[in-house]
């Protein structure tokens, strides 16, 4: 999981591999491995937005990782063009339209 380091709000989840782990921590850039295309990619690599790890959390299991970043000047994380991956909500009850969440701020 990825969140804003500031905010704490969720930005994205995305799959790491012990090698995408190795370069995130050397490198600082929020990079993943992709299972569709078996192989690495960079958040921000086509975009230019691109996440600085500020901290990596492990889970007591270790076996799930929170990034914490900074977002790029724009503050975009998502391809989208929204801040977060998040930005639609599912209701509870009521139908399952999804409901793009209001920005306050």
């Amino acid at each position: 999981m990825v969140v804003e380091v500031g905010s704490g709000e969720i930005l994205m989840t995305a799959h790491m591999n012990q090698e995408a782990l190795d370069v995130t921590r050397k490198s600082q850039r929020a990079t993943f491995f992709s299972r569709s295309r078996q192989k690495l990619w960079v958040k921000g690599e086509t975009s230019g937005n691109f996440l600085k790890v500020e901290e990596i959390l492990v889970d007591c299991d270790q076996d799930c990782l929170v990034l914490k970043v900074r977002l790029p000047a724009g503050g975009v994380a998502c391809h989208t063009g929204e801040k977060s991956c998040f930005y639609r909500t599912l209701p509870l009850s009521g139908g399952n339209r999804l409901q793009t969440r209001s920005v306050e701020g």
